[in-house]
């Protein structure tokens, strides 16, 4: 087991199918998980053994607040904190012919800013009981961003995402003094919500767009996520790991 026995991570996005799928993956490895969401959760039943490592809270993550709140909360129920995942965020395919400044605004307030209020509260909570993980979420449309139609994603969405990698950086050398690690995961096309309305043909093309010949599965995020949280990654630190099978090697 990579994890000291009930060490407590706050899992960002828990709604969602990676966020989710990184909940599941701890609490399989008897850990503590607080799992946030701006929407309200509901994961007892299916985790009805561990309720008493899980937490569920809500947190607005474009709040400053908000996110420090989540951090007290966990903390206060577990006694620590040990390492924050973070997947919430909104996705965007609006088209750049259409995109008010008002909307761009929002997209970088939710996915950029938001990256940063909630790391920041985290790391200072990780600092109070020895340091800890920041595992933040980039995307591979910062890589393979073509002005096609299949799972395309906004240029306010690229923007977020490519963001996320400069934070990485700048965040793992502000955060070392704090004992605090700053990593990324990067993922290509995943099963999850957001591509739930692909048709046949677009699936097939970004499964063809990967060398494994297949979109990935929210759970295969999730495992990397994990791995960079834990003390198995503990001498790697400011880095941005694509999980895309291959997508920009491929056709």
């Amino acid at each position: 087991m990579p994890y000291r026995t009930k060490r407590t991570f706050l899992v960002t996005g828990a709604a969602g199918g990676i966020g989710g799928a990184c909940v599941d993956h701890l609490l399989h490895d008897g850990v503590n998980v607080c799992a946030a969401d701006l929407r309200p959760l509901d994961h007892t039943d299916a985790h009805e053994d561990a309720l008493d490592n899980l937490l569920l809270e809500q947190v607005d993550v474009s709040k400053e607040a908000s996110c420090l709140a989540v951090v007290e909360a966990t903390i206060k129920r577990f006694g620590r904190l040990d390492g924050l995942i973070h997947m919430a965020g909104v996705h965007c395919t609006e088209p750049w012919e259409e995109m008010t400044a008002e909307s761009f605004d929002r997209i970088l307030s939710i996915n950029v800013a938001g990256t940063f209020l909630i790391a920041r509260a985290a790391a200072l909570g990780m600092a109070t009981t020895g340091g800890g993980s920041i595992v933040l979420a980039s995307s591979g449309s910062t890589n393979m961003s073509r002005q096609d139609g299949i799972g395309n994603s906004s240029p306010a969405f690229v923007a977020s995402k490519s963001a996320i990698i400069g934070l990485v950086g700048a965040l793992a050398r502000s955060f070392a003094p704090l004992h605090v690690r700053v990593n990324a995961v990067s993922p290509g096309a995943t099963d999850t919500a957001m591509s739930a309305h692909f048709d046949e043909d677009t699936m097939h093309q970004l499964s063809e767009r990967t060398l494994v010949g297949r979109i990935g599965a929210a759970s295969e995020i999730a495992r990397v996520a994990s791995f960079l949280v834990s003390n198995e990654s503990s001498y790697v630190d400011g880095q941005v790991l694509a999980v895309n099978g291959g997508d920009i090697h491929g056709s």
